[in-house]
């Protein structure tokens, strides 16, 4: 590790790649139009033995020279020329170096056509016989060398011409004589650039640092999967130095070793080892390759996993089997795809199970025959939603009039996304998309609120929808409070207090206050019913006031009656007259018969007792004033009866 952090090379001791090839190529073409753009593009195929990232150090040469340089990260790299030009014809070549390592490309010769048209200027337009005429012919984007060609045109007769090499500028200037019957004269100019290069050849001998390398498998033929396999790679080299052998198949490096003349590997075949085998060997720059087909002849087809169906309720039951066509002994297992590993089911070919919502997704099945593992194709199984569950979120079906009401609908079981629909009666109130939920709100509850709620739900797999059971509330709605009689009781008389509600679910929480200064809990109780009497059998002076109820149920929010006032000041003074005058009457009804019956004996006898035969004058006196006195006791009574008949007729009204 300490080496590895001086030297990032020591890093490459313990990460395997080699270059396959490198190339290069030129886009649009190797023929580019003078004035187009131009991308020299190189690229490096190389083999790694891991995924390692590797530094690449990319040279583009031009006639041996290098004319562009850059490192990167990536296998590829572009030399871009925005504008070509004829100096741009020539040999292109591309090298590589990462790691140590370093591949060039084949050369490939580039052809700029055309070149940009030449400007021509003179300093005077009109000139005599005899005079001369400078011309200046530049070809300003253009790179020396050049050579400039000018003419001089003269009607019927040949042009004469003049040409100039300029190896550092790319303009040249050059005069022409006026002559004798010069009267109408044209000039013209092109430059033109050498672009064949002479080189000198020489003859060489180059002794070859290693022999092309030997690349063997054993069997050599009828390889069955399951069969081991044994791959031998070697070569003869001049020096053990610095060499290499790499084993490689479809540019993966199977393995590679260093400064050993031979390469050996082994495997167990499977049917995608099927193919051709590349054994290389590099020292330096040099490298020699062999290649060898291997075929691999197929040990068991892949096993295929079917399901007694696709589409399914979730708490449903689902079959899978696993078989192999024409092949029974093999170690079955069934798993659910996922994505952070296959979940194993069981270690069978078949599979009953009852599904959830968890359940939705891929199953395979795999078979193994002599170490062989082999995966069947997924079979996809999908969930239908499951009858949705409605419910108040509160947890109780009870509502109180004029507040908010929240349903929630639950579909537990079924393939997300859901989509969720809310009826109250016949009407459709809300559409909602979730996954396994959604909920639903009644802002305000009205006395008339009685339609039952229901949802129904759908996913994308079924093909039909779920709806829930009806739900219906319950409104719980205002208290009411009276008393018999109302108003106005009598003095030690009973009076019986009603506190109801118009409806709510049982049992219902009653509760009768009284307020005065302060209220006072008279009365509580719970019951199965909508109503409740309560009786206070003696009314007092003290007991006059404010009455009211309240009442509750499960909804856990109490309603409250209007209050009621009772009375008793009138009452009570003509209760305490009646009292009075009915003591009277008691004790008149008792001693007016006794001494009724003393004075009729005394008239009895005093009237019968003559003087010569008449009535005593005093005694008579007597007994008359005896009998108004009866009279008038009995007016006294009817009197009394009328006014006790008319109080309790007041009382009752």
């Amino acid at each position: 590790c300490l080496l590895a952090e001086l030297d990032p090379v020591y890093l490459l001791l313990w990460s395997i790649f080699t270059f396959n090839t490198v190339e290069i190529k030129v886009q649009p073409s190797v023929k580019v139009k003078n004035g187009a753009r131009m991308s020299v593009v190189c690229r490096a195929d190389i083999s790694k033995s891991t995924d390692f990232q590797l530094k690449h150090n990319f040279t583009v040469f031009k006639n041996g020279k290098p004319v562009f340089t850059t490192i990167s990260d990536r296998e590829g790299a572009q030399y871009e020329i925005p504008v070509a030009r004829s100096s741009d014809t020539g040999e292109y070549e591309c090298t590589v170096e990462a790691g140590g390592k370093t591949k060039s490309s084949d050369s490939l010769h580039v052809w700029i056509t055309g070149m940009t048209k030449p400007i021509l200027t003179a300093e005077e337009k009109e000139v005599l016989e005899g005079e001369v005429v400078k011309l200046r012919c530049e070809l300003p984007e253009e790179v020396p060398p050049l050579y400039f060609f000018f003419r001089k045109i003269k009607m019927n007769s040949t042009p004469k011409e003049k040409h100039v090499y300029e190896p550092y500028r790319n303009f040249s200037e050059v005069t022409f004589s006026v002559e004798e019957g010069d009267n109408i004269l044209y000039f013209d100019c092109f430059g033109k650039r050498s672009v064949l290069l002479q080189f000198e050849i020489y003859m060489y001998s180059l002794a070859e640092p290693f022999i092309k390398p030997t690349l063997n498998a054993k069997p050599s033929g009828n390889i069955t999967e399951g069969d081991r396999i044994h791959f031998e790679c070697s070569t003869v080299v001049a020096r053990m130095r610095d060499i290499e052998i790499i084993l490689q198949k479809n540019k993966t490096i199977l393995k590679s070793v260093q400064d050993e003349k031979i390469l050996k590997y082994s495997a167990v075949a499977t049917l995608e080892d099927s193919g051709e085998y590349l054994c290389k060997v590099e020292q330096g720059r040099a490298s020699k390759t062999t290649k060898l087909n291997v075929v691999v002849s197929e040990l068991f087809p892949k096993p295929i996993l079917s399901a007694s169906t696709s589409n399914l309720d979730e708490n449903k039951e689902l079959t899978l089997s696993c078989s192999i066509s024409g092949f029974r002994k093999a170690n079955f297992s069934i798993l659910r795809k996922n994505s952070n590993g296959d979940i194993s089911l069981k270690n069978s070919r078949n599979l009953t199970m009852r599904v959830n919502v968890n359940d939705t997704g891929s199953f395979i099945c795999k078979a193994e025959v002599k170490g062989i593992v082999k995966e069947s194709k997924p079979v996809m199984i999908n969930i239908y939603v499951s009858k949705p569950t409605l419910s108040v979120v509160s947890g109780l079906p009870e509502v109180v009039l004029g507040k908010p009401l929240r349903l929630i609908c639950r579909s537990a079981m079924g393939t997300p996304p859901i989509t969720f629909r809310f009826h109250k009666g016949n009407e459709v109130k809300t559409i909602v998309t979730n996954d396994t939920y959604a909920t639903f709100l009644d802002e305000n509850i009205r006395q008339n609120d009685k339609k039952g709620y229901k949802c129904d739900a759908r996913n994308n797999h079924s093909s039909g929808m779920k709806t829930s059971n009806i739900l219906n509330i319950t409104v719980i709605g205002n208290a009411s409070l009276g008393s018999i009689p109302y108003g106005e009781v009598e003095d030690g008389h009973e009076t019986a207090f009603l506190c109801s509600v118009k409806e709510g679910s049982w049992p219902i929480h009653f509760r009768i206050f009284r307020k005065t200064d302060h209220e006072v809990l008279l009365f509580e109780t719970s019951e199965n019913a909508d109503r409740i009497v309560w009786r206070k059998k003696a009314m007092s002076r003290q007991d006059t006031g404010t009455y009211y109820c309240m009442a509750s149920n499960r909804a856990n929010v109490d309603v409250k009656s209007h209050p009621i006032t009772i009375s008793g000041k009138l009452t009570f003074m003509i209760s305490f007259i009646l009292a009075v005058w009915q003591k009277g009457v008691i004790a008149a009804s008792v001693l007016i018969p006794i001494a009724g019956a003393v004075t009729f004996a005394s008239w009895w006898f005093l009237c019968k007792k003559k003087k010569g035969n008449e009535w005593s004058p005093s005694i008579c006196l007597v007994t008359n004033v005896l009998q108004l006195n009866l009279h008038l006791f009995q007016e006294q009574r009817l009197v009394g009866l009328r006014l006790q008949e008319m109080t309790r007729y007041k009382l009752k009204n």
